[in-house]
C-alpha cells in the first residue's frame, strides 16, 4: 500500500472516493426521481444547502430564487468556482428506470406536467456534492478557496443572469478561474475538452403573423395566414443552406406552428416559434436579420394587412473556452483519465454558465463526460446506428448511467480543480 505523503494531491482526494460513492449513487437516484423546474427547485437546494454546512462549507442559499453556494478556505492560494445546474425538463420518462420519475409540475399554463432529469442536471449535482465533500475531508492536499455553486433554471436561460443579478459576485470570494461539466451522449469513463467555442449560441423566437379571417369555403374573402405560414417555414429553411458558407456551422428550426380552430374555418393570424444556433456572432447577427426579411417579405406577398410581431423568448450566449485554461485541464485529464481523455467538436446545444465567470471576469473552461453505457455505445457504433439507438439530453429516454459516470464526473472535477488548489 503507498504512503499517503507520497501520493498525488488528485490520489489523496479520491482516495476517499469508495467511502462516498454508495452514498452518492442513493443521491443520484433520489434526486432524478424528484426532478424540479427552473426556479422550482426548492427541495433540491435544500439536501444540497443541509450537506454543504454539514462538511463546514460557508453556505449562501436562496441565491437568484433558488441558488445556492458553498465556500471552503483552506489557507493561501487562487481562488475556483465550480458549476452544476439543478433544474430539470417537462419531459415524460420513458427510460423504465426504478427510480423513474413521477412527478409533476406546474407549467406556464398553470397545468401539471410530467418532470423528467432528462439532461442530466441530477447527475452534475451529485458529482460536484461528492467532490465537495472529498476536497472538505482531504484538505492537507490543497490550499486555496473552493467554491460550488449549484445553478437554477438553465434550461430557461435565466438561472445564471438571476444569480448575478441577485448580487452573487459580491456574496461569494472572486474566483481565479471558474470550471463546469455535462453528460453528453458518449461512452461513459470518457471526458473531453475543447478550447475555443465549444457550445452554440441560442436565439428562441415566436413570431406571429397576420392574415384575415373567412370562411373555409370562401378564401377568396380572406388572407390565409396558414399559407402564409407555410411558406415562411420554406424559405427560413433555405437561409442556412444559402445564405451561409457550408463550411460554417449553423442550425435553424421551425419547432412549431399554431394557427386555426376548425377544418372550415380560415383563421386571423398564425404563430411560428423558431430556434437559432450558430458559433460566431456576425453569423448570428446576419441570421437574425435575414429571418425578419423573410418573414416580412412573405407577409408584403400575401398582403397581410398588419406587420408581423417579433418576440424574442431566450438568448444564449455562445459558450467559447479559454484556451490557456482549457489546455490546463485537458493536460490534467490526460494525466489522470490516460486515452480516455478526449477532444470534443463542436456542440450544437447551448449554456448560459458562461454568465458567471463573464461576471467575474474570470477565464473558464466547460467540459463533458460521457454517460452511455459503452457496451451499448460501442454495437451501435459497429451498426453505424449510434444517432438512432443512443438517446440524448432532452429525450424521454435519456438515462445516463450511474457508473462509471458517477466516479469519472467527481474525478473529472478534482483533477481540473487541484491544477489550481493542488
Amino acid at each position: 500500500m503507498p504512503d499517503p505523503a507520497s501520493l498525488s494531491p488528485v490520489a489523496t482526494v479520491l482516495a476517499g472516493l469508495e467511502t462516498v460513492r454508495a452514498d452518492a449513487e442513493d443521491f443520484y437516484r433520489d434526486l432524478h426521481a424528484h426532478p424540479e423546474l427552473g426556479l422550482q427547485e426548492h427541495r433540491t437546494a435544500a439536501r444540497v444547502a443541509e450537506r454543504l454546512r454539514s462538511w463546514g462549507y460557508d453556505v449562501v442559499d436562496g441565491i437568484g430564487g433558488t441558488g445556492v453556494t458553498g465556500t471552503l478556505a483552506n489557507g493561501d492560494g487562487p481562488g475556483v468556482l465550480l458549476r452544476a445546474d439543478m433544474d430539470a425538463l417537462p419531459v415524460e420518462e420513458a427510460t423504465g428506470l426504478p427510480y423513474a420519475s413521477q412527478d409533476t409540475a406546474p407549467g406556464p399554463d398553470g397545468r401539471p406536467h410530467p418532470v423528467m432529469h432528462a439532461c442530466g442536471h441530477d447527475l452534475h449535482v451529485t458529482c460536484l456534492l461528492a467532490f465537495a465533500r472529498l476536497m472538505a475531508e482531504a484538505k492537507e492536499a490543497w490550499h486555496g478557496t473552493l467554491t460550488v455553486l449549484f445553478q437554477p433554471s438553465e434550461e430557461n436561460g435565466d438561472g445564471a443572469d438571476a444569480m448575478v443579478a441577485d448580487g452573487l459576485t459580491s456574496r461569494i470570494p472572486h474566483p481565479d478561474v471558474a470550471l463546469a461539466q455535462h453528460v453528453l451522449p458518449l461512452p461513459a469513463g470518457q471526458v473531453g475538452t475543447r478550447p475555443g467555442p465549444f457550445l452554440s449560441a441560442a436565439d428562441s423566437l415566436r413570431i406571429t403573423v397576420h392574415g384575415r379571417g373567412s370562411h373555409g369555403s370562401r378564401p377568396q374573402n380572406g388572407i390565409d395566414p396558414v399559407v402564409l405560414a407555410a411558406m415562411i417555414v420554406i424559405r427560413l429553411n433555405l437561409l442556412v443552406s444559402r445564405e451561409i458558407a457550408a463550411t460554417t456551422p449553423a442550425v435553424l428550426t421551425v419547432g412549431s406552428i399554431t394557427s386555426g380552430t376548425g377544418p372550415n374555418v380560415i383563421p386571423a393570424s398564425a404563430t411560428l416559434l423558431i430556434n437559432l444556433r450558430t458559433y460566431d456572432e456576425q453569423i448570428r447577427t446576419q441570421l437574425l436579420q435575414a429571418v425578419r426579411r423573410v418573414v416580412r417579405a412573405e407577409c408584403e406577398a400575401s398582403g397581410s394587412p398588419k406587420e408581423p410581431e417579433f418576440e424574442r423568448l431566450t438568448e444564449f450566449a455562445p459558450t467559447v473556452n479559454d484556451a490557456d485554461t482549457t489546455a490546463r485541464v485537458a493536460s490534467a485529464f490526460r494525466d489522470h483519465f490516460g486515452d480516455a481523455a478526449v477532444q470534443l467538436p463542436l456542440q450544437t446545444a447551448s449554456e448560459d454558465f458562461e454568465v458567471i465567470p463573464n461576471a467575474f471576469g474570470v477565464p473558464y473552461t466547460y467540459w463533458g463526460i460521457g454517460g452511455t453505457d459503452p457496451a451499448a455505445y460501442a454495437e451501435a457504433e459497429r451498426a453505424g446506428t449510434v444517432d438512432q439507438d443512443i438517446p440524448v439530453n432532452h429525450s424521454p429516454y435519456f438515462a445516463p448511467v450511474a457508473q462509471p459516470t458517477l466516479d469519472t464526473g467527481i474525478a473529472a472535477l478534482t483533477a481540473a480543480a487541484l491544477d489550481w488548489l493542488g
